[in-house]
């Protein structure tokens, strides 16, 4: 094998090689959001707004059987009604939000729910920082902010506003006699919210971050070995392509 046919076949392992990096580096970038909202109005101050929610279910073993949303400032539990949910589920008020959950669903199957609001507080966006809670214990949170255009693994659905229509004011938000009175529930932080299930706060707590911390440690060393692996490969059998060539000339 002559000197350009073995620069030939160097180059094509290069090109291999840089492939596989691009694919599987893309492959450990951020999710795509798997909660998302949407709303009936989308302006500022909008009254009796229908707010959609979806959860794409993550798991072939196990179904989605509780959604906890947790309301962002100007929104207040009371004011919040359940309009459309999967058979046999049920919306509870909680101190910063509500649940909403009954019967496991099929797994695989994404959970849909959807709310009447009183009304839409005058701001830019609103962000739902969602808990999701499988039949077999399993949590998901969807509850970072991205910032400055920055992508995140986890990012909690965000609704963008318009600018409120003309002659539009805040209606009184004090809860009603008949509201239901929130249950007491710690709130979620956008760093380590607490699963919607009952168990001591702290532990809970401990747990489901040092579990978050492991899996996204295990999934970026699979990611990373993986990346190895291909580069051995593509390598070694560059390598043995031009040793062979040269035993054969």
């Amino acid at each position: 094998m002559n000197t350009s046919s073995i620069a030939l076949v160097l180059r094509r392992c290069a090109v291999t090689t840089a492939a596989a990096v691009v694919v599987l580096a893309a492959a450990a970038g951020p999710a795509a959001a798997h909660a998302e909202v949407t709303a009936s109005d989308s302006r500022a101050l909008a009254e009796n707004v229908t707010l959609s929610f979806t959860s794409e279910a993550e798991r072939s073993e196990a179904g989605i059987k509780e959604l906890r949303i947790v309301l962002p400032e100007g929104i207040a539990p009371d004011m919040v009604a359940l309009k459309e949910a999967p058979k046999g589920w049920k919306l509870t008020a909680t101190a910063d939000g509500y649940t909403v959950g009954g019967p496991a669903l099929a797994a695989g199957t994404d959970a849909e729910h959807s709310v009447t609001v009183r009304q839409l507080p005058d701001a830019k966006s609103l962000v739902f920082k969602t808990v999701e809670t499988y039949s077999d214990g399993d949590v998901s949170r969807w509850i970072e902010v991205p910032g400055d255009g920055e992508k995140v693994e986890n990012p909690a659905p965000v609704l963008e506003l318009e600018a409120a229509a003309p002659g539009a004011t805040p209606i009184a938000t004090s809860p009603s006699p008949s509201s239901p009175s929130p249950t007491p529930e710690p709130s979620v932080s956008s760093s380590s919210p607490a699963p919607s299930t009952p168990a001591p706060a702290a532990t809970a707590k401990t747990s489901a971050d040092a579990s978050a911390a492991e899996d996204s440690g295990s999934n970026t060393g699979v990611i990373v070995a993986a990346i190895a692996v291909v580069i051995v490969l593509v390598a070694g059998a560059g390598v043995w392509w031009v040793r062979r060539g040269r035993s054969q000339a």
